[in-house]
């Protein structure tokens, strides 16, 4: 029989202290004492980010059961590896997020599409990262030039749906904003539900 569990307070933190411990270029760390709700009170040290986009571009022209889905192969230095990834960036302050989605499709992959739909916007660490990301189901697609920022070195490929989420459950794929969009996308699709 299952534990009754106590149901936690719905709120949020009350900062206590905020100290500013580091400011970087894409993101800063406090350190904050908190009381959080249910009474506890904490030292936390936060990653503060303006959030991310991220781009599952499909192109369902030749075979909408299995479409083809734009990825990329970079180099992550602090993964010190090769990564498959889904396009992805930052949004900028104050930038409408599906512009940034639509901009940094452009940048990193040269794809432009005419149609956008929210799929989930979730948080990847939220142990010490306030990062939220927010990914986009972008279809339509026309391929174009890409205009990658001096620092990428982008190999864009097209693989079938069926073909990342292989590699996805053979762990094959460990990229966390991969996964969950390729899951979440393979699952609307299996289950018909409507990704317009």
């Amino acid at each position: 029989m299952p534990v009754a569990q106590p149901e936690l307070p719905d709120a949020t933190a009350t900062v206590l202290e905020s100290h500013l411990a580091y400011q970087g270029r894409v993101f800063s760390v406090y350190t904050e004492r908190v009381r959080e709700p249910g009474g506890v009170e904490a030292v936390r040290d936060v990653v503060r980010h303006n959030g991310s986009v991220v781009v599952l571009a499909v192109d369902e022209s030749t075979n909408p059961a299995d479409p083809l889905v734009v990825v990329e192969r970079q180099f992550r230095h602090a993964a010190n590896s090769y990564l498959l990834e889904l396009p992805a960036g930052r949004v900028e302050p104050g930038e409408n997020i599906r512009d940034a989605a639509a901009r940094e499709l452009i940048e990193e992959t040269g794809y432009r599409a005419t149609r956008w739909t929210k799929l989930v916007r979730y948080y990847a660490s939220p142990g010490f990262v306030g990062e939220w990301m927010e990914i986009y189901l972008a279809t339509g697609i026309v391929a174009g030039e890409a205009q990658p920022e001096d620092d990428e070195r982008i190999e864009v490929r097209l693989l079938p749906l069926s073909e990342l989420v292989r590699m996805a459950t053979a762990g094959e794929i460990h990229d966390g904003k991969t996964i969950v969009g390729t899951m979440i996308y393979a699952q609307r699709l299996r289950d018909g539900a409507a990704v317009r």
